[in-house]
């Protein structure tokens, strides 16, 4: 009897696949430099230099993340502010746990050594591009290590643009480089969409957020928001 084949022979890393990945991502990039200029811009006005705002974009990687973090900046640095800025980061990021777990029958069987750095580009839109794929019978994981690769390339290329505009503008909400975020990730959700009982979990998650926002204030509605539309998402899905 033939031994089963295991997950790493049936779904090798190829450069093709890592290829696709990044050619698929591409109607995204757009949307991706738009977002990344918001923040080179947010960044500016916060005082950061190009150089620190570079850094930030480079090895965070979290857009969200990040212009939440610069919102509640400290104007000096103490253990408890940095405590703060840490705890933000990682319940902003907490979606991230959600999203790694839904890649896990893809992922769940290749080496370690190649699956956990790849998850450094793991973002809304890359894990969008690649769930898209693997629900099409796509198996190549570089299929997903592309098309974060090219995103990451051109978030951190849009910060510079961002930033000299921002240095050059006094106020950036006088032409709506404020509701770049909510616009991209409302536009994210448009290859989601299954049908009302498949947006049952997004009604809820948004209107548990709204109420969280009015009762505690903070960032606690991205947490309630989150943990509410996955439980209920998780109970209506067949």
């Amino acid at each position: 009897m033939n031994a089963p084949r295991s997950h790493s022979a049936a779904s090798p890393w190829t450069l093709a696949g890592f290829r696709q990945g990044a050619f698929a991502a591409l109607p995204l990039l757009p949307g991706v430099f738009v977002f990344g200029l918001g923040f080179g811009t947010v960044a500016a006005g916060k005082g950061f230099s190009l150089i620190d705002t570079f850094i930030m974009s480079a090895t965070v990687f979290s857009g969200m993340a990040q212009f939440i973090v610069l919102q509640s900046w400290p104007d000096q640095f103490t253990l408890t502010a940095i405590a703060g800025a840490g705890l933000i980061t990682a319940m902003v990021s907490s979606r991230m746990l959600l999203m790694s777990a839904a890649m896990r029958p893809w992922f769940g069987g290749l080496p370690a050594r190649r699956v956990y750095p790849s998850f450094f580009v793991l973002t809304d839109t890359a894990w969008i591009v690649a769930m898209t794929y693997h629900a099409k019978g796509g198996r190549d994981p570089a299929y997903f290590l592309g098309a974060g690769t090219i995103m990451w390339c051109i978030w951190v290329l849009s910060v510079a643009p961002g930033y000299w505009l921002g240095a050059s503008l006094a106020d950036p909400r006088t032409y709506g480089f404020d509701l770049v975020m909510p616009v991209f990730f409302a536009a994210m959700l448009v290859p989601l969409w299954r049908g009302l009982r498949g947006s049952i979990g997004w009604i809820v998650g948004g209107a548990v957020a709204l109420a969280a926002d009015q009762l505690f204030g903070g960032y606690w509605y991205v947490l309630a928001g989150a943990l509410a539309g996955a439980v209920v998402g998780g109970l209506v899905d067949d």
